[in-house]
């Protein structure tokens, strides 16, 4: 019986923590929102540049040319998310400042 239960059961040793998995997992989705915005803010960009160079109406032009500013700053932050994430988190860590 002895022999039997430790065939079958499973070691942890080698596990990661949740807190490591989680912040792989977060990582990932991060990475993934950050290639679908990039494309999406490529395609919506190049949109409003044709619209606002082939446009006859001034009005189309201005708001081609508001929504080409919402998309570059949508775009830089989301970009500067992962710069925080990446770079200044670390000095917090355990919760205290650690240059």
């Amino acid at each position: 019986m002895p022999t039997m239960l430790s065939m079958f059961s499973t070691r942890a040793f080698a596990a990661d923590t949740i807190w490591t998995k989680a912040s792989a997992i977060m990582q990932d989705v991060y990475k993934q929102i950050l290639s679908i915005s990039t494309i999406a803010a490529v395609v919506t960009a190049a949109v409003a540049l044709l619209l606002m160079n082939f446009s006859r109406s001034g009005r189309t032009v201005d708001e081609s040319r508001a929504w080409l500013k919402r998309i570059i700053i949508t775009w830089a932050i989301l970009n500067s998310l992962g710069f925080i994430m990446a770079y200044v988190t670390p000095f917090f860590a355990g919760g205290t400042w650690t240059p």
